[in-house]
């Protein structure tokens, strides 16, 4: 849509709010729609101020109307929309664009140096390579150099996206297009690679691209066991088509098989795990979100910690650092005080505050830890859903973390075990001790329920376990010997049954273990 129209249209939206004292409530008012009989819907157009229907105006009540008719704890995904119209303008806005906008740089008869910028996998072509000729050309039958593995090709495929595909003989310098060389293996494409001509290799490779690395991981498996197959090949296509989602094998006592996965931030998990679900069918079980730590030793050496089972002997750690984050939240400024409160209790420090209109502008920064959690869902159960979030990561900060491990019947849970901060260790362990006690089924012999940090335990629960009552069958005087002997036995038989005993925890206990934060 043309410039002047898109002022158009805010200018009749301002024009049609400018009669009243509050614009934002009238604007507020002239998106909003009434419900007819029908199950339809009916709102104000923009005509009813003497102009006509814009197509903002109308993407923004078709979002209300989506919203009503569906559950309300389902969330947009996208809005796609096309307005043509004809007009002038059309000549002199290219014209413009081939005077302003520098041609690229490059020479066709130079040796070939070409960045690769994407790659997708098809299910007939194979690995498709998206890539950017700087020097030379590209052509088909030609033979290819990726120099990240020194691994050469010959180009079966040369084209160009118009959007629709189209074939072409070559690429030239300057030139945007995909190339096809028969790989099979996306990983055998890395984004930011520099692909050059193998008779005629260059020095040095093209700078590229920093590469994606994960910042958020957490465990996923099967609330089935049987399913484990098709998670295993569902996450093998998903990593297809994205080379930023990373995972490996792992297996727990309590949850069985499953996969540690690391992804690019909050959004990119959500993704992951609503796709597995809705398009493999599968029931996971999403353990808590955790973040990539860093150890100094106290021998000089480093090293990045993703999972808490992994931790060595605190003896060896000097300290240890944790990524932050500089979180920008938008949100009308009657929510404010609880927000700020939220961001207080996650260990956050304020930025700035800045005003505009009604809407209050927070600045924090935060440690990511805190946020992958439960964070964004108590932020918009806070503002009734009004307050926006978003963050970067700044970098890493020495905290005082330790990990907190759990203990069934003296036996470490590793798939409880989480690295907290000391401040919250205390609380944290007694809620999941309480909650566990709550959910795990009583046993023939009780059970100890214990959080620790190293070898000092910080919280407890028993379990009390089932008793038989032995003296049922003895009566009559004289028969104090025989109750003595009786108890000393069953005492005996619990005590060792206490040390052989095997605890089963439910799934039921995990997710529950899980909902804590949420519920808090």
């Amino acid at each position: 849509m043309r410039a002047f129209e898109a002022r158009r249209q805010i200018d009749s939206i301002l024009t049609a709010c400018s009669i009243v004292n509050d614009p934002i409530n009238e604007l507020l008012d002239v998106l909003d729609l009434k419900e007819r009989d029908d199950k339809g819907f009916v709102g104000l157009g923009s005509g009813h101020s003497g102009y006509g229907l814009f197509g903002g105006h109308q993407i923004s009540q078709a979002i209300v109307a989506a919203y009503r008719s569906v559950d309300p704890e389902r969330r947009l995904h996208s809005v796609h929309a096309l307005f043509l119209r004809g007009g002038d303008g059309i000549e002199e806005i290219l014209e413009s664009i081939v005077k302003n906008l520098p041609p690229p740089k490059g020479e066709i008869n130079n040796i070939l140096k070409s960045l690769l910028i994407d790659s997708w996998y098809d299910s007939y072509l194979g690995v498709v390579i998206l890539v950017r000729v700087i020097d030379g050309k590209l052509s088909k039958g030609m033979k290819i150099k990726m120099m990240s593995n020194n691994v050469e090709h010959i180009i079966e495929k040369v084209g160009i996206f118009t959007p629709k595909v189209k074939d072409v003989n070559e690429l030239n310098s300057g030139e945007i297009g995909f190339i096809i060389t028969g790989i099979k293996n996306l990983s055998d494409t890395k984004v930011g690679d520099t692909i050059c001509d193998f008779s005629n290799p260059i020095d040095k490779p093209l700078p590229g691209f920093k590469p994606s690395k994960p910042v958020v991981f957490c465990g996923l498996f099967p609330v089935d066991n049987s399913e484990y197959q098709k998670l295993k090949d569902g996450i093998a296509k998903l990593k297809l088509n994205d080379s930023s989602f990373s995972y490996e094998p792992e297996s727990s006592s309590a949850l069985g098989l499953g996969f540690r996965c690391g992804f690019l931030g909050l959004l990119h998990l959500e993704i992951i795990t609503q796709r597995l679900e809705r398009e493999f069918d599968i029931n996971l079980i999403t353990t808590t979100p955790g973040v990539i730590y860093k150890l100094n030793k106290r021998d000089g050496s480093t090293q990045e910690l993703q999972n808490p089972t992994d931790m060595p002997d605190p003896t060896q750690i000097e300290f240890i650092e944790e990524p932050w984050i500089k979180a920008t939240i938008i949100t009308p400024d009657q929510f404010l005080g609880s927000i700020i409160k939220i961001c207080q209790g996650k260990r956050g420090n304020q930025i700035n505050l800045t005003y505009s209109g009604n809407r209050a502008v927070l600045i924090y920064e935060l440690p990511l830890n805190e946020v992958v959690f439960d964070f964004y869902d108590r932020l918009k159960s806070i503002s009734s859903g009004y307050a926006s979030f978003d963050y970067e990561i700044i970098g890493y900060k020495q905290g005082d973390l330790v990990k907190m491990g759990i203990l069934v019947n003296t036996e470490p849970v590793d798939a409880l075990s989480m690295i907290i901060h000391k401040d919250f260790v205390h609380s944290q362990g007694r809620l999941v001790c309480e909650k566990l006690k709550e959910l795990i089924p009583r046993h023939n012999f009780p059970i100890p329920i214990q959080a620790a940090i190293g070898g000092k335990i910080i919280a407890r629960e028993t379990i009390k376990g089932f008793r038989k009552d032995v003296l049922t069958k003895i009566h009559g005087g004289g028969a104090r010997d025989r109750k003595r002997k009786l108890l000393e036995k069953q005492k005996k038989g619990r005590s060792k049954a206490k040390q052989f005993g095997k605890v089963e925890i439910p799934q039921e206990a995990f997710i529950g273990v899980l909902k804590i934060n949420k519920d808090a």
